[in-house]
């Protein structure tokens, strides 16, 4: 799915949830192990100036089918390693001028929840990315990652972004 201009703030993108790829909180165990998909709906976010972008930011789905299913779980049942697919544009708005941007998000990504909480991200599409002040790989700000990829995120939440094939887009930018 191509990204969508919005009336008020025209160009070119491709962010993620992630993510947002959405966290993969959302991610657990929809009865046994492989069994069917599940919705997984991904959450709205509020970054102030300065986390993200160097004005308030925020995130929220317009368009959101996107599921989950359990490939394998912990011993304690908890997931271990959780695939996710569907379309997900996600609108990124300026809080201090209102421009927005929809970004597509539509990746598929099979997820490895580690026992100490640290996430391997395998990916092939674009994803929503946000990232912290040295906070990982890639400057702070918001993208689009798109391409094959993985994203490692630590237990501390540190992100180091290994691409195979694909491009970045800074998000700040877009709406800034």
């Amino acid at each position: 799915m191509a990204p969508r201009p919005t009336a008020s703030f025209v160009a070119l993108t491709a962010l993620g949830a992630l993510l947002a790829a959405a966290p993969v909180a959302h991610a657990e165990a929809a009865g046994a192990a492989g069994t069917g998909w599940v919705p997984a709906p991904s959450p709205s976010w509020s970054f102030p100036a300065g986390t993200r972008c160097d004005f308030p930011v925020s995130t929220a789905p317009v368009l959101d089918e996107v599921v989950r299913r359990t490939l394998e779980t912990h011993p304690d049942g908890s997931p271990k390693l959780v695939e996710y697919k569907g379309d997900l544009v996600v609108r990124v708005t300026n809080g201090d001028t209102g421009a927005t941007w929809d970004a597509d998000a539509s990746a598929r990504a099979v997820v490895e929840i580690r026992e100490d909480r640290s996430q391997l991200w395998t990916v092939q599409g674009p994803i929503l990315a946000g990232f912290a002040a040295n906070g990982g790989t890639l400057a702070r700000g918001l993208y689009t990652v798109e391409g094959a990829y993985t994203l490692e995120v630590s237990a501390t939440g540190y992100k180091t972004l290994t691409m195979l094939h694909g491009t970045t887009d800074a998000l700040c930018d877009r709406v800034g």
